[in-house]
């Protein structure tokens, strides 16, 4: 799958927003990525789990793990294309935590995957939970880098679309984007 192809599926599925918004990184934005309006759509999930399983296959990931609630339901998909085992990260006052029993066993290949990374903050937590476990983070696979490739986690890392979005400081608003309401779409 092209970056173009996925980006089409953001569109037709209105995934794609335009308008103000606040990220869950605190960073504003014109464009937003409503990953959960494309991943309703199971044959839409099944094309971009494919297309991250194909990249990511060398990688040699033994499991998948997923932040959630962004990444539960494209790495779950990533998983079940690779044939792995699915575990997730969950909120739990307020940070991510590995909970339900999930064991990583020592030096076992992990896949973190994502929707959307703008500065990878919910990524590197994911990180460094697997690697608090003994884990070995393989790499990282997302739906959309909206940073440009400019988010450094220290491992190979997998994108269907790589943008360089505008992100902007709540107190460096473009006097554009300041005359627009904000909206925070994304979880909470």
């Amino acid at each position: 799958m092209t970056q173009a192809e996925a980006l089409d599926l953001f569109r037709q599925t209105g995934a794609l927003l335009d308008g103000h918004f606040v990220l869950r990184s605190g960073l504003h934005s014109r464009q937003f990525f409503q990953c959960a309006q494309a991943l309703q759509e199971m044959p839409i999930v099944e094309r971009f789990g494919a297309a991250i399983a194909a990249k990511a296959r060398s990688l040699g990931a033994r499991t998948v793990i997923a932040p959630a609630m962004g990444g539960l339901v494209i790495g779950q998909e990533v998983a079940r294309q690779l044939g792995l085992r699915f575990v997730f990260a969950e909120k739990e006052d307020g940070k991510l935590v590995f909970r339900r029993g999930f064991r990583i066993a020592e030096g076992e290949p992990i896949l973190v995957v994502e929707d959307v990374v703008t500065k990878g903050g919910r990524v590197q937590e994911t990180i460094d939970i697997v690697r608090a476990h003994q884990g070995h983070v393989a790499g990282v696979a997302m739906l959309v880098d909206r940073s440009g490739g400019k988010v450094d986690l220290g491992v190979p890392t997998i994108s269907l679309i790589r943008l360089d979005v505008e992100a902007f400081p709540a107190d460096r608003l473009p006097a554009d984007l300041a005359a627009i309401p904000a909206t925070k779409p994304g979880s909470k």
